[in-house]
């Protein structure tokens, strides 16, 4: 949107527009002096640097009589030079950087920390050369006077102090450090001290540091400036790591209980963070006599006197509680669960209605942390499911759970939108109670809440459907209605925004829907709006993934009619659009059909429609086909496509001779000599395609039995409405002649023996291929839904082998199930099996035989019927 500007009073008289001049003119003036600062040209000759010097000349050079920033520059180039000439750089260069650097800026120092560090973790020299000539540098500079500089110094010294040999760090390093440690010395290098000893405590064994470190540590605890006695607490749990259990509980504890009692505020909240951290390494006693009295005295004081500790303590709160759950009391477990609910709304319930300046910044400033302390809270609701057993969830936790996922405030629906699959997990089969929770936060406002839900969404989606053994189907049925509205609005609110991110990782676990929802609501309500989006959205990436979710969608869908729809469609409104970017969009979804459907499926609805595009006027577009060409030749299979092959041959020879375009012609060349090394796939097993082929096996194998499941449920509702027709008539009948029914019971018992045990066979193999149907469509997507092309196992896929007399010495028929061979009617027990050159057209041949062995059975049926009834 531009800006509206509206003029009063336009003047356009001759004054006026002098006025104007005169006033530009003036701007002119103005700018002169600025242009007339940049460098001169003596200035620009002093930073001149001869272009004949080598590398190390002119870093010595410019180290030397150049300016800050070209040493600044040289310095940054050091790990460069190190590698190039490291014994050159080492005697000439880093003498000249050591000298330099006392007089450096910050800017200079901070880039020889980062540089030192980098050379380090290179190993552009052996360990022992870089502690003799780069550690005395970095312990020189490490007491810098700026605070930033002397802490990035440190952060280099740290990491090299784990590379560095005992001997080294011994003499160089903890020597120097009992003198740099006393009270004497600057805070500066207290501070630095308390940080080198908590990384020397990994370092050395534990009568060391007994001997050497414990008393220093002492010390620094009981150091006058609370900062040093801050920074002290915080390195003791290295520490006691270092030392082990017994004298942690002999040294450390003492300590910190000292500390948690301290004057100043950071450094309770040290200790009480410290003594979290080091619950696992205190016994029994040690909790329930020492650190649990700590801690209530802690939660009692966070909201009386010490709100300082409040968000630390929300915090650390779900770790704290499953930490001492083996010593709590019930009464103790009931104030910790009260605890932790009255901090869940904490700040939900204020007033405030005072005017004064200084009360509404501490409101602010309150709010703000209640804001941190709530979104603490919702971090650790999974592990306060914990702490109060997922079986009373509903009782004692569902009322947080449904604030927490209304709370006004982004950050703590964002936190609970994250932890949302743990809290899921952790109920299992009572994962149902929070479905209205999943509900709100698909609708939220926010797309960061959005963001973050979707991360586990088909993860969530899964467990909601499946929630385990106790969740009854009827809680499962009864949440569909309310999901499906939900994820739409949730897709459309993401597609009207500006995050397109958003959009296209939404759009991406959407393709776990099959699993979840029925194909007739996925065919209305997603799949129509995933071709709307490949056709009006403008971001390539959105696309895409609308194009390979739609091909899922269409993978699963249970009715051939609307599967040949969508296939029109896609022909229609892609393949043969008007608009050049809906023909490159056909190609990527071509793309995800030959990765997800089988090789026959593709080369029958879709390899024509692409050879279709070697004409297209657009260059791009036929550039993106020529090398889309090798996958379109992996689809084929001889002796069966051989057409389809000399269709492919055809069109590249045309390509070749008419192609105009110069970048598309070298392309199609290109193209051409990949295909010539391409070996083509024939439709019995080789060994060098066999993986390939059995995939793609699988994949034809789901397909039929997309299509079987269909014709077996209509035949169901076929037959379910002629039985209930049967039973009709039959009452009728038996009302009408009630004086002859045990005769007609007679013939009829008589009569249908043979045929009865026929149709109860022929219905039982029909309910068992309509079972393993259903089956398969439940289980239509693996959980790692970006696999769902992938084999299960070899035994289901390799199916059945038939071998045949008479087709040389031992020719194998594969089958992917029994419900793909053609039973005989008769008794002879003798079986036909198609050639497997006509493979694609079995399905069809199949559903044409059992039409005709049905229509030939209730013949049959009726004439003994009607022998009978004589």
């Amino acid at each position: 949107m531009h800006p509206i500007i509206f003029f009063s009073k336009m003047d356009f008289s001759q004054s006026n527009l002098f006025g104007y001049i005169e006033d530009l003119q003036e701007l002119t003036i103005i700018e002169r002096p600025v242009r007339r600062s940049l460098k001169t040209p003596e200035e620009i000759e002093r930073l001149t640097v001869d272009e004949e010097l080598s590398d190390i000349e002119r870093a010595v050079y410019l180290l030397s009589s150049g300016q800050d920033v070209q040493g600044t520059s040289v310095v940054a180039n050091l790990p460069a030079l190190m590698r190039q000439n490291p014994a050159e750089t080492l005697r000439r260069v880093l003498p000249k950087i050591r000298e330099v650097l006392h007089v450096a800026g910050v800017e200079m120092q901070l880039t020889a920390a980062v540089s030192f560090l980098t050379v380090l973790q290179e190993e552009s020299v052996s360990i022992h050369t870089y502690s003799h000539s780069f550690l005395h540098i970095i312990l020189q500079n490490l007491e810098h006077r700026d605070a930033g500089v002397s802490n990035a110094w440190l952060e280099t010294l740290l990491a090299v102090i784990e590379a560095l040999p005992k001997e080294t760090i011994r003499h160089e390093i903890l020597n120097p450090l009992v003198s740099k440690a006393q009270l004497s010395q600057t805070l500066q290098s207290r501070l630095v001290s308390c940080k080198i000893m908590g990384k020397l405590a990994n370092k050395f064994e534990a009568h060391i540091i007994k001997r050497e470190i414990l008393p220093l540590v002492k010390s620094l605890c009981q150091d006058v400036e609370y900062e040093v006695r801050t920074c002290m607490c915080r390195q003791l749990e290295h520490i006691a790591k270092g030392i082990g259990t017994e004298l942690t509980k002999t040294v450390v504890l003492p300590e910190l209980v000292e500390l948690a009692r301290d004057e100043g505020s950071s450094v309770r909240l040290a200790a009480f963070e410290t003594l979290v951290n080091l619950l696992d390494m205190f016994d029994a006693d040690d909790r329930s006599q020492t650190v649990l009295p700590l801690v209530k005295s802690f939660c009692e004081k966070s909201f009386k006197a010490d709100e300082s500790i409040l968000v630390s303590l929300s915090f650390h709160l779900g770790k704290l509680c499953n930490g001492l759950y083996g010593i709590f009391t019930p009464e103790q477990h009931l104030r910790f669960l009260e605890f932790y609910k009255k901090l869940s709304t904490l700040g939900l319930q204020q007033e405030n209605g005072h005017n004064d300046n200084q009360l509404q910044l501490q409101t602010l400033e309150q709010e703000k942390k209640y804001i941190s302390v709530r979104k603490n809270c919702a971090y650790n609701f999974p592990a306060m499911i914990v702490f109060v057993d997922p079986k009373n969830f509903h009782l004692e936790l569902y009322s947080i759970f449904f604030c927490l996922c209304h709370d006004p405030e982004v950050p703590v629906r964002y936190t609970m939108a994250i932890s949302f699959y743990e809290v899921a997990k952790l109920l299992n089969s009572g994962v149902y109670t929070i479905h209205k929770e999943l509900v709100t936060l698909l609708q939220d406002e926010s797309l960061e809440v959005l963001d973050a839900l979707v991360g586990h969404l088909p993860e969530i989606l899964e467990l909601m459907t499946n929630g385990g053994e106790n969740s009854g189907s009827e809680s499962k049925l009864l949440s569909i209605p309310d999901l499906i509205p939900a994820l739409t609005t949730a897709e459309q609110r993401a597609a009207t925004s500006l995050k397109w991110r958003t959009h296209e990782k939404l759009l991406q676990k959407y393709a776990c829907l099959p699993h979840i929802i029925p194909s007739d609501q996925i065919y209305y309500r997603f799949l129509h709006r995933m071709l709307t989006i490949i056709l009006t959205n403008n971001v390539l990436p959105v696309q895409k993934a609308a194009a390979r979710t739609l091909c899922v969608y269409l993978r699963y869908n249970r009715k051939q009619e609307q599967r040949h729809e969508v296939i029109q469609k896609l022909i229609e409104q892609l393949g043969q659009g008007k608009s050049y970017w809906n023909r490159l969009r056909f190609l990527d979804t071509c793309e995800f059909i030959m990765e997800l459907f089988s090789k026959s499926f593709f080369c029958k609805y879709f390899f024509l429609p692409v050879l279709e595009l070697t004409h297209d006027p657009v260059a791009n577009v036929r550039m993106k086909l020529c090398y889309l060409l090798p996958k379109v030749k992996s689809t084929l299979k001889i002796p069966t496509d051989k057409h389809l092959l000399q269709q492919l041959e055809l069109c590249i020879r045309k390509l070749l001779c008419q192609e105009k375009d110069k970048d598309v012609l070298t392309i199609v060349k290109r193209t051409v000599l990949e295909l010539d090394r391409m070996e083509i796939s024939v439709d019995a097993f080789q060994k060098r395609f066999y993986e390939n082929d059995l995939l793609d096996q699988e994949k034809e194998r789901q397909e039929h039995l997309l299509l079987e499941m269909e014709q077996l449920e209509k035949e169901k509702q076929q037959n379910e409405g002629r039985s209930t027709n049967i039973n009709d008539k039959m009452f009728e009948k038996k009302r009408r002649d009630s004086k002859t029914s045990s005769v007609l019971g007679k013939s009829i018992t008589l009569s249908v023996p043979g045929s009865s045990s026929s149709t109860s066979a022929g219905k039982e193999d029909k309910k068992s291929k309509l079972v393993r149907s259903q089956s398969f469509s439940t289980q239509a997507l693996h959980p790692k839904y970006s696999n769902i092309d992938k084999c299960p196992n070899k035994s289901s896929a390799t199916g059945y082998t038939s071998s045949v007399s008479g087709m040389g010495k031992s020719c194998m028929l594969s089958f992917s199930d029994d419900s793909f061979r053609t039973h005989s009617t008769g008794n002879s027990g003798n079986v036909a099996f198609p050639s497997s050159c006509s493979s694609r057209n079995l399905f069809n041949s199949a559903d044409q035989k059992n039409n005709g062995n049905k229509e030939s059975q209730s013949r049959k049926m009726s004439i003994k019927n009607r022998k009978s009834n004589s």
